[in-house]
């Protein structure tokens, strides 16, 4: 699978097809009955704002843009206020804003990419990956579960708790 996909940094010039993945994602979630991502967010300004801050990546297939994530090193402040416990205290890696095209069907693109932030993190010798999603989020969910991703607690965002993941990476 590795050698017809790549991950690389999202420019400007792919935010059209950046923000069109992501209304085909919004409209999946409501499609099946989900509250997460109907309240305005995400929208094109947050794009603009993960390109600028280098926090964008796009997957491509053949040149075709079939995915959108944002990857941050930086931290996610909500983190902070865990309820719960996160395995552990060491730097990490965020996953926000995972995305996938609707108009060009691909099995396993998701995964795909989630298994890409880990290398990405690795070469960065960051070996803890902290995510959250939506309690109704079930295709994020299985990915978690076959990932090795564990529950964590809880974190609030925009007034709406979510579920806290996290997984450890092995050092190579």
């Amino acid at each position: 699978m590795s050698s017809e996909f790549t991950l690389r940094k999202a420019t400007n010039e792919d935010q059209d097809r950046i923000w069109e993945i992501l209304q085909q994602a919004i409209k999946l979630r409501k499609q099946d009955g989900s509250s997460q991502w109907q309240d305005g967010y995400p929208n094109a300004g947050v794009v603009q704002q993960d390109i600028n801050q280098g926090y964008g990546y796009v997957l491509l297939s053949e040149g075709q843009i079939l995915a959108y994530v944002a990857v941050i090193f930086d931290g996610e402040p909500a983190y902070q206020e865990l309820e719960g416990k996160w395995l552990s205290n060491q730097e990490y890696v965020v996953i926000h804003r995972l995305a996938v095209a609707q108009d060009i069907k691909t099995k396993g693109t998701a995964t795909f990419v989630m298994k890409e932030v880990e290398t990405l993190a690795i070469a960065r010798c960051v070996y803890s990956i902290k995510v959250d999603t939506n309690f109704d989020n079930k295709g994020m969910l299985r990915i978690f579960e076959k990932l090795g991703y564990e529950y964590c607690g809880e974190v609030h965002f925009r007034g709406g708790a979510r579920m806290a993941f996290e997984k450890l990476l092995n050092k190579k």
